[in-house]
């Protein structure tokens, strides 16, 4: 065996050891990402980029669904146009990159590289949009974005990454809340349903919204180190980008009005909280619906009867790829102890063993990624038994780590427990809250815990806020995030 092969077969960095370099090494060992020449740069590598492509597509279909369409706009953002906002161009300024240069000449006008696109495309609604029928307007870009961040990690935070950006114009406020509801709720669904990640629903502090929005919404995850993620963001814009890019419209009444608009987006974030909220110690747990392959097949057999297994292999492979993203792994110079922890590495929700004895019995070997459970199986059986397996899979996964988020969410009604419950088991804290942005910044600048929602809930808030003794008047979800 060689060297490469045997440093891949390493044991990773437990998750109590080190939950960091635990991530580093599974999103490397599992050929997701490689680190670019540019500093805060990823490559996502073809496993890695395979599971953007099924987020992507299952997000793309409900926004399909929901009555969207994709187009495309230009990376680069005028200086002009960006500086139009104030409040937004104060949120972005720090981590904005300029282009100042074109061709070996200065630019007349500095050119800011897309950290997102609400400007640019409040420039073309406003050439769009002239009557009440041409609304609502509801379009979604897949793209690219920059933001000069001082501290990276791959998937998490990184100076460029993907993402997809809807922006949508409406004639009423209520229809720009119900849209931006609407595509909280999407957003939910593709998590919970697709990546099997529980999430909570919320809306974001005055503090921690969107720079230019009236309301922020978000979901928010929980890592199985005890810090969130927060997952999504839907934003209700109001009229302020619309009237400082007059977006007007003829009313059925011919009088002139502002459009209503909304934002909402999701990144390769997303692949992070996969990996953070499913992994363990043997390293990537994909859940079937975002899995590159859902099936392994390793033949297994001596040299004398190694081409009869491979037959049947390259059989059963036939069969089930009419149900299921499926690979026969038939390299020669690994050895099937090798190849399985290759797979367990990459996180292959089955494993399909067949040798000699298996052939004599008509049946085949399947092992589960998320329970190391073993199963012999009638050939006759496997295409349904594959199917059930996946779907149960998929829905363990999700209520695993629904528990591990129910187990790990402490509802706190002082200051001490407050203290101590973020510094020594995290998770998420459920308490009563001032609302004040001063208390919110004392609480962060204490414990390092932020409010990641407030809840959507009808239960009344009474009391004292859990840190300074003031009037509650609302319940709110702290951790420490990502």
């Amino acid at each position: 065996m060689g060297k490469n092969q045997n440093e891949f077969v390493k044991e990773i960095t437990p998750q109590g050891e080190d939950f960091s370099q635990w991530y580093t090494d599974v999103i490397k060992k599992a050929d997701m990402v490689d680190y670019a020449p540019v500093k805060g740069c990823m490559v996502i590598k073809p496993y890695g980029y395979r599971i953007w492509e099924l987020i992507q597509a299952a997000f793309d279909k409900r926004f399909k669904e929901t009555g969207h369409q994709n187009a495309y706009f230009p990376i680069f953002i005028p200086e002009s146009f960006f500086c139009k906002e104030a409040e937004h161009v104060e949120g972005f300024a720090p981590e904005v990159a300029w282009v100042t240069h074109g061709g070996g000449e200065g630019l007349p006008e500095r050119l800011a590289v897309r950290p997102t696109s609400e400007t640019m495309v409040c420039a073309m609604y406003a050439k769009w949009i002239q009557s009440w029928r041409d609304l609502p307007v509801l379009i979604n870009q897949w793209c690219n974005v920059v933001r000069w961040e001082k501290a990276t990690r791959p998937f998490l935070r990184t100076t460029e990454f993907l993402w997809q950006e809807g922006h949508t114009a409406h004639a009423t406020a209520e229809e720009a809340e119900e849209e931006t509801r609407r595509m909280l709720d999407v957003y939910a669904e593709c998590v919970e349903g697709t990546l099997a990640i529980p999430v909570l629903r919320g809306q974001k502090t005055e503090r921690e919204k969107f720079a230019g929005a009236v309301r922020t919404y978000c979901i928010e995850a929980l890592m199985r180190d005890g810090r969130a993620l927060q997952a999504g963001t839907s934003h209700n814009l109001g009229q302020h980008f619309a009237k400082v890019f007059n977006i007007t419209y003829l009313d059925k009444n011919d009088q002139l009005q502002y459009v209503w608009q909304t934002s909402w987006g999701v990144s390769t974030r997303l692949i992070g909280a996969l990996i953070m909220v499913h992994g363990d110690d043997r390293g990537l747990v994909l859940p079937p619906k975002v899995a590159p392959l859902q099936v392994v097949i390793v033949p297994i057999g001596p040299a004398g009867k190694r081409e009869a297994v491979l037959a049947r292999a390259r059989q059963l492979h036939q069969e089930l790829q009419a149900i299921c993203r499926v690979h026969l792994d038939d390299r020669e110079e690994y050895t099937p102890g090798w190849k399985f922890n290759d797979w367990e590495m990459r996180g292959v929700p089955l494993r399909l063993e067949i040798g000699p004895r298996d052939m004599e019995k008509n049946q085949v070997l399947l092992v589960r990624r998320d329970s190391g459970e073993k199963c012999a199986v009638a050939q006759d059986d496997l295409a349904k038994t594959v199917q059930d397996f996946l779907a149960e899979i998929q829905l363990l996964l999700f209520e695993r780590a629904r528990r591990f988020r129910e187990d790990n969410t402490h509802q706190v009604a002082d200051k001490e427990e407050f203290d101590r419950v973020m510094e020594n088991e995290r998770g998420f804290i459920l308490a009563a809250h001032c609302g004040e942005d001063s208390c919110e910044l004392h609480i962060k600048e204490q414990t390092g815990a932020t409010i990641r929602c407030l809840p959507f809930t009808a239960e009344p808030v009474s009391g004292r806020c859990v840190y300074c003794d003031r009037p509650a008047q609302q319940w709110a979800y702290f951790a420490r995030a990502y």
